[in-house]
């Protein structure tokens, strides 16, 4: 198996590539998205892999969550393409802006694109944060593939240079796991903050106002300061769901997102009571319950991901996890790529 600290050079590296420009344009600020990213990674199951359950696994996925946020500011086409990933714009009807209903989106961003031309949109507008999650749970499940796959060629393996290439790729592929996790993990988080999946994102805005909601520009307010001075990570893991399994992914994001859609309105209700000025109880254990939800929605849903890779195949030619896991010799081919 690779070593902690050859894993943890290379993910130093990735690290310090990795962009740093600031944007205001925060979704639960650098506190919440850590926040969620430690309770989720410090909630693991013995099922999951040793090293997604160490203390520096739960650090790390903790400040890798964060990393979509810290690298807007990048440029264009960077910003342009990317920001929308963070939100889906769920109007009062539970459509996207009058659009697609999100309990039956279409399968892929192509078909979610032509469904919001047709009314007058587009993912850009709206955003496109369903197929974001969904995305970076596919890229999971494959990434777990190959790491069980490769664990399991190094009992069947005797060739002392294929063992040695996949010790190699191994630690590779526990650096891209974790990097691919933490980073994703962002945009679950985003899913438990309730304007990041509404057109009332910012303030009410300009739709019916029958019960006088603020138009204040309160997002920020929310998600940043008001998070980094309440809400605490013990509080956090406290409010934590048990486990429940859910596939497919389509279907848990959409329901993960409209639960979140259901706290628009109580949000906005209890703002309009002056309970988050004061710091009052009833705004705290709010927030907190936000931040929880993405939390226990990330933990979920990464051991989803790895259930899943038990039914996948991957490689070129393609090789089953179930069949490595067997006992059957995995082909290096198929892992170095034959071209």
């Amino acid at each position: 198996m690779p070593t902690s600290t050859a894993r943890a050079a290379v993910l130093a590296a990735l690290l310090a590539a990795s962009p740093l420009a600031v944007s205001s344009a925060w979704a639960w600020g650098a506190t919440g998205h850590r926040l969620i990213g430690e309770a989720a990674t410090a909630a693991f199951p013995s099922e999951l892999p040793a090293f997604l359950r160490t203390p520096a696994a739960v650090q790390e996925i903790g400040e890798l969550a964060r990393e979509p946020d810290r690298s807007k500011g990048s440029g264009a086409p960077h910003d342009a393409d990317l920001d929308p990933g963070h939100f889906v714009d769920l109007d009062d009807e539970g459509k996207i802006n009058g659009g697609p209903l999100l309990a039956s989106l279409p399968a892929t961003r192509e078909g979610y694109e032509a469904a919001l031309q047709a009314v007058g949109t587009d993912g850009f507008k709206s955003g496109y944060l369903p197929y974001t999650i969904q995305e970076g749970y596919e890229q999971l499940v494959t990434d777990f593939a190959y790491w069980r796959i490769e664990t399991a060629a190094l009992k069947t393996t005797s060739d002392p240079q294929d063992r040695a290439w996949i010790l190699r790729d191994l630690t590779l592929r526990e650096v891209l796991l974790l990097r691919d996790l933490g980073y994703w993990a962002h945009f679950v988080g985003d899913g438990s903050q309730p304007m990041h999946v509404s057109i009332h994102f910012n303030g009410w805005g300009r739709s019916s106002n029958p019960h006088g909601y603020t138009t204040d520009k309160i997002h920020a307010p929310f998600e940043g300061a008001f998070v980094h001075d309440h809400v605490t990570l013990a509080a956090v893991e406290a409010g934590m769901k048990p486990f429940s399994a859910c596939t497919p992914i389509a279907t848990c994001t959409a329901q993960y997102l409209a639960t979140t859609g259901a706290t628009v309105e109580p949000l906005y209700q209890l703002w309009g009571t002056g309970v988050f000025q004061n710091a009052d109880p009833k705004a705290v254990a709010f927030t907190t319950e936000r931040v929880a939800a993405g939390a226990s929605e990330l933990r979920d849903l990464v051991v989803d991901a790895w259930r899943a890779s038990e039914d996948s195949s991957v490689g070129y030619p393609k090789f089953s996890v179930r069949d490595a896991e067997a006992g059957k010799p995995v082909p290096i081919g198929a892992l170095v790529g034959e071209d």
